[in-house]
């Protein structure tokens, strides 16, 4: 399908911005000060919204706490975030209107995760994170007003990879999940699908910047290894249900599909869902992609709907 219009005035608005910069490889510090500044402020206000840590293997681990519902009111599910930024960019900033849409829309308490970056901290430390904030969330629900037992992953783009690669943990290290929510995820490092080679220049998400981070990121990894690259996993049957959402014009688009494709396979419950016309970021950007705005939707209605599967399975239990 062709562009839609706001993914072209989208597109004109990113070469505007770097017109006059350094070509193919600026400095990673200079890529964060820009990403910094560039996402909306806009944000939905929450009663309680926090700024914590819990221990990890590097050492305490940022966290924000997002609940609809004031500290101490009602014990929530809960759905931990994992931001975007190809493993070497961003923080729980970048996604904050994203968790409080979260956390509002779906009922849930949103734990947003500052996972440590690479090159500085290569793989597997942003997996080690992330499974600390997991863990820390299932071990201790009453710290964050959550339900105990009723947890879900989410992410975006290198997020989304994380996301999956914890629903995969979770599933071999006995931690139930209700749901796992894959925005443009990451899911293998092959980078030789056919979006890969289509949408590689042009398109926000440039294969040659992305190339360069897994690379800053996987150090000397197996790049078979399933918490870098999911798709590869020996199986991926009795992981937690999926929502896999996509953007056409998308380098991430073949692979991220592949993986809802074969989770579907093996026996996963999965919706998959492709926005046509649109580009990598949309989903974070509402305030330009009417796109954006009917992604969160569905985001929030899978998420709702998987905690509500949960309380039906308590009361028949109970019942029973």
């Amino acid at each position: 399908m062709p562009l839609h219009p706001q993914t072209a005035g989208f597109l004109e608005l990113l070469a505007s911005w770097t017109d006059g910069a350094p070509p193919d490889e600026p400095p990673i510090e200079e890529m964060r000060r820009v990403l910094a500044a560039a996402f909306p402020l806009v944000t939905r206000e929450l009663p309680h919204v926090a700024d914590l840590t819990v221990p990890g293997p590097g050492g305490p681990v940022p966290v924000r706490l997002y609940r609809p519902l004031p500290e101490g009111e009602g014990a929530l599910p809960a759905v931990v975030y994992l931001h975007g930024g190809g493993w070497v960019l961003g923080g729980v900033d970048n996604v904050d209107a994203a968790c409080r849409e979260i956390a509002a829309g779906a009922g849930c308490a949103v734990l947003g995760v500052d996972y440590r970056l690479a090159p500085e901290h290569p793989f597997p430390a942003a997996v080690e994170d992330a499974w600390a904030a997991l863990a820390s969330l299932a071990r201790d629900p009453g710290r964050y007003g959550a339900r105990p037992g009723a947890v879900a992953v989410a992410g975006d783009s290198a997020g989304g990879n994380l996301a999956a690669a914890l629903a995969l943990l979770a599933r071999d290290r006995g931690v139930p999940l209700a749901h796992q929510l894959l925005v443009y995820p990451v899911t293998d490092t092959a980078m030789d699908t056919p979006s890969w080679a289509e949408y590689g220049r042009g398109y926000g998400l440039d294969a040659a910047t992305l190339a360069r981070f897994l690379e800053l990121y996987r150090g000397g990894a197996d790049p078979a290894d399933p918490r870098l690259a999911p798709l590869r996993a020996p199986t991926l049957a009795g992981a937690a249900p999926a929502t896999v959402i996509t953007a056409e014009c998308d380098i991430l688009r073949d692979e991220a599909e592949a993986y809802a494709r074969r989770l579907a396979a093996e026996g996963v419950p999965v919706e998959l869902r492709r926005f046509d016309g649109v580009v990598h970021s949309f989903f974070l950007l509402p305030e330009i992609f009417d796109a954006g705005a009917e992604a969160m939707r569905l985001a929030v209605r899978r998420l709702r709907a998987a905690f509500e599967d949960l309380d039906d399975e308590a009361r028949e239990g109970g019942a029973a």
